[in-house]
């Protein structure tokens, strides 16, 4: 039985008096894949960003209840925020590269950690590249501009970047959706072989997606939770009629 890596107990957002998120409880378990669904601009990658509290950025936020990670609570007053970022990696739906060289992408948080030594920074960029599915296509270049490579290539360097900093927990926020489908399977093959070593949350509108990489899926309606659970029984068999509408395209 994989243990709990993220726990979410009765969790309230609100921007100002919007409230976005109302009394999510779930957890996530370590070393799996779990997929938030739902239509746009039901409170997903709010959701998403309260994991690494990437809502602090935005005034007028409010937000009550508790995150656990690691058997932390996060939002505790001197949490440390800049380590727990380090250890929850974000991944943007657009690829974001650097303007800056392939190799210095991935060095770039190494060295804000402190990282100086060239042979150890050569070493975490092989292996985060390496990690990413990417060494093969880039080892070659990797003296030249980030922004040179394809969409999908430049969404993997992302992953290395993320990777380099040694997180444990990954949150992806609809990381294929501005990608080709040959690019979106080489992303998910690279999910499918994280899971080993990392805890990936991912935000998607693609129910195909959702059921071929994640073992749990929780489906998100006006910022609640409606139903969360065991991928493959959420999408033969789920619980409530609104799930079962929205997977069916019914609505959203």
């Amino acid at each position: 039985m994989k243990t709990d890596k993220i726990k979410v107990r009765d969790l309230n957002l609100f921007y100002g008096d919007f409230q976005a998120l109302k009394e999510i409880s779930i957890s996530f378990a370590e070393n799996s894949v779990a997929a938030l669904i739902g239509p746009s601009g039901c409170g997903k990658s709010t959701f998403l960003r309260t994991l690494n509290r990437m809502n602090d950025l935005i005034e007028n936020v409010t937000i009550n209840g508790t995150v656990i990670v690691d058997e932390q609570s996060i939002y505790d007053k001197g949490f440390d925020v800049v380590n727990l970022r380090k250890r929850v990696g974000m991944l943007f739906q657009k690829p974001n590269p650097f303007p800056i060289s392939i190799y210095d992408n991935v060095a770039y948080g190494p060295k804000i950690h402190g990282c100086r030594n060239k042979a150890r920074l050569d070493q975490i960029v092989e292996k985060s590249l390496k990690q990413a599915a990417l060494w093969e296509e880039v080892k070659d270049r990797l003296k030249k501009p980030a922004l040179g490579l394809s969409g999908g290539q430049q969404q993997r360097l992302c992953i290395a970047r993320v990777l380099a900093v040694e997180p444990d927990i990954l949150l992806m926020d609809e990381p294929c959706s501005a990608l080709d489908p040959i690019s979106t399977g080489k992303i998910e093959e690279l999910i499918n072989e994280l899971k080993k070593d990392y805890t990936i949350v991912i935000v998607t509108h693609n129910m195909q997606q959702a059921a071929r990489i994640s073992q749990k899926t929780a489906f998100f309606l006006n910022g609640e939770v409606v139903e969360d659970g065991d991928t493959d029984t959420m999408f033969t068999k789920p619980q409530h009629k609104k799930t079962e509408d929205y997977i069916t395209g019914r609505f959203g």
